[in-house]
């Protein structure tokens, strides 16, 4: 479990970076509005702490949370199916 935890903690960390730095360097950065700097701190900071294994239970409810208002405001209106409307990280995290 504990592979898997850090393992997830760094894709949180590496989709906070490109929303807040825009490292790695995306095709579409993006647009730095108040959720989507409120998603890069969260998934940013959420993610070194889930690498180090501190406040674990707290702060993966948060992000859980957080995944979940991305994939219904982000990708759901697109369409129904994750497979169509591009959201199955969300749904993964």
């Amino acid at each position: 479990l504990g592979a898997l935890r850090i393992m997830t903690a760094l894709q949180f960390i590496e989709h906070g970076s490109q929303k807040l730095f825009n490292f790695p360097v995306s095709a579409e950065p993006h647009a730095l509005t108040g959720l989507t700097t409120a998603a890069g701190i969260l998934e940013f900071a959420g993610g070194i702490l889930l690498a180090l294994g501190l406040f674990t239970r707290p702060v993966a409810f948060l992000l859980a949370g957080e995944m979940a208002i991305a994939y219904f405001m982000a990708h759901f209106p697109r369409d129904f199916f994750p497979a169509n409307n591009g959201g199955d990280a969300a749904i993964l995290f």
